[in-house]
C-alpha cells in the first residue's frame, strides 16, 4: 500500500476533477488520504476558477482579434485623485491568450502582490510604454486633459517595439490615428487594460516612495499623495511642497491665503 506521502505526490499529478484516478483514492480509508484528497480537488478549482476569470477578462482582446486587429494594447492610468504628485499611464501590449495569474484591476490586487504581478506583466509583455505628467502640467491643463497627455506619451514610448492597431482604454477616449473601444471599469473587464493598470501602479507608487524620502513628513510613501490624514497633517505643519498640485483644493486655499 502506498505512503500517505507518495498519494500526496501522485495527487498533484492530477489536474482534472474526471479524471477516473480520483476513485482509487477515494476508497483509501485513511484520514490523512482523505484530507489530501479534498485539499487537492480544492487547489484545482481555485485553479479552473481562475482560467474562467482570465478567460472572461479577455472577451474584449478576442473580439479585436476576430475583427482583424493584430496588436491590442490595454491603456490605464494612476493618480488622478492625489493632492500630490504626477499623473501615470501604462500602455501595454499582451501576447495573444496570454493568461498572468492573479492580473486584475491593481485596486483589487493585495498590496503584497503588486510586485510580484507587475514583474509577471513584465515578463509576459510584448512592449510596455509610461506616460508621466507632473502636477506642472495637471496645473496648466487639468487632471482630465494631464491624464490624456500621459496616456498618449504612452502609447509613444511603444514606437520602436510595436505599433498597436487596436487599443483597450479604460474611460477614456484619446485624440489618436489609432482604432480604440472606451471600457468603463475596463480595468477589471480586460486583461489588457488591468496590465496597464498594475504597471501604471506600481510606477507612481515607486515614484511617491521617493518623494517621501525628498519631501518627508507628509507620508507619501504610505498614501502616494492621496489626502489623507498624515497628509493633511504634513500640510498643516510643513506647507506646501514643489509636487502639490496646486490647483487641487486644499493646497489652492492655503496658497491664496498666503497671498
Amino acid at each position: 500500500m502506498a505512503t500517505i506521502k507518495e498519494i500526496k505526490k501522485t495527487l498533484q499529478e492530477l489536474i482534472d476533477l474526471e479524471d477516473p484516478r480520483w476513485e482509487q483514492y477515494y476508497e483509501d480509508s485513511r484520514a490523512g488520504v482523505q484530507v489530501a484528497i479534498k485539499q487537492r480537488r480544492s487547489a484545482i478549482e481555485k485553479e479552473l476558477a481562475e482560467d474562467a476569470r482570465l478567460e472572461q477578462m479577455l472577451c474584449y482582446e478576442r473580439a479585436a482579434y476576430q475583427k482583424g486587429y493584430q496588436v491590442i494594447a490595454g491603456i490605464d492610468e494612476v493618480g488622478r485623485g492625489p493632492l500630490a504628485g504626477p499623473v501615470v499611464a501604462a500602455c501595454v501590449v499582451l501576447p495573444k491568450d496570454c493568461k498572468i495569474r492573479g492580473l486584475n484591476d491593481s485596486k483589487k490586487i493585495p498590496k503584497k502582490k503588486h510586485e510580484e504581478v507587475y514583474q509577471h506583466v513584465l515578463d509576459e509583455a510584448v512592449a510596455v510604454g509610461i506616460g508621466i505628467k507632473d502636477n506642472q502640467v495637471i496645473d496648466r491643463v487639468n487632471i482630465y486633459e494631464a491624464t490624456k497627455l500621459a496616456m498618449i506619451e504612452a502609447i509613444d514610448k511603444l514606437q520602436g517595439q510595436v505599433s498597436p492597431d487596436y487599443l483597450l482604454i479604460d474611460a477614456m477616449t484619446l485624440e489618436v490615428p489609432i482604432e480604440q473601444e472606451s471600457i468603463i471599469k475596463g480595468d477589471a473587464n480586460s486583461l489588457s487594460i488591468a496590465a496597464a493598470s498594475i504597471v501604471a501602479k506600481v510606477t507612481r507608487d515607486r515614484l511617491m516612495a521617493a518623494y517621501d524620502r525628498e519631501f518627508p513628513g507628509y507620508a507619501f510613501a504610505q498614501n502616494a499623495g492621496y489626502g489623507t490624514k498624515d497628509h493633511l497633517a504634513g500640510l498643516d505643519r510643513l506647507g506646501v511642497t514643489p509636487i502639490h498640485r496646486q490647483s487641487f483644493e486644499p493646497i489652492k486655499s492655503m496658497l491664496k491665503g498666503q497671498r
